[in-house]
């Protein structure tokens, strides 16, 4: 199998549930929603719905005189801004490209959104590919996003010794996608799918276990 990795970016490489919750204090602030708000706002946010869903409900409850679209427009702007990416996270993946792999952030998400966060935490510098659904026009599950990273990794899914890892926190999008896909997958377990299932080849609890599975292998 060649060695491919291919990571998912919020709540994997990034904590997107850290950032939205800071980013919530910052929105019931400006707005003067009061402290009892931020619980509210980061209850309806909980599972990542679609954000236009979420800023129409946030829109309503809270009154706000923004449209949906400028609300959505300024958390896209603000949140790269929050994200955050250890130097831990950074220093494996270039551990694993000195060592041969070709690394990958395969995403889904506004391009505007998703591109912000890749470059505000310097991963843009330190990753072999980018293939974000925001740009490419599809989505995990999906197989052609796996593709398109893998093409500019150099290598083929479908070629003999093809394959690869996928490594993420939905057991969807990362897990049953990349399996379709051809992936050997690891699964970040951060306790927020209890009802779905997963096949994944490995389960930890965060990125850097499972770097440290892919330098072992």
């Amino acid at each position: 199998m060649q060695r491919l990795a291919l990571f998912d970016l919020d709540n994997t490489l990034v904590d997107l549930d850290q950032a939205f919750a800071i980013w919530a204090i910052e929105f019931s602030d400006r707005y003067q929603l009061g402290c009892e708000a931020v619980e509210r706002i980061i209850a309806l946010g909980q599972g990542r719905p679609h954000r236009e869903m979420f800023f129409a409900e946030v829109r309503e409850r809270f009154a706000l005189a923004e449209s949906v679209d400028e609300l959505w427009r300024n958390y896209r702007q603000r949140m790269p801004h929050l994200v955050y990416c250890s130097p831990e996270v950074k220093d494996g993946l270039s551990r694993l490209r000195v060592s041969g792999w070709k690394v990958a952030i395969v995403t889904n998400g506004m391009a505007d959104n998703q591109m912000g966060k890749i470059q505000q935490t310097g991963l843009s510098e330190i990753v072999d590919a980018l293939a974000l659904s925001g740009i490419e026009g599809t989505r995990k599950p999906g197989r052609m996003l796996f593709e398109i990273a893998a093409k500019r990794c150099g290598m083929s899914l479908t070629a003999e010794g093809g394959g690869g890892w996928m490594i993420g926190d939905s057991p969807i999008a990362d897990v049953a996608g990349g399996r379709a896909a051809g992936l050997r997958t690891i699964w970040i377990d951060r306790g927020v799918w209890p009802d779905h299932d997963q096949e994944a080849d490995h389960v930890v609890i965060d990125v850097l276990q499972a770097i440290e599975i892919l330098a072992g292998s």
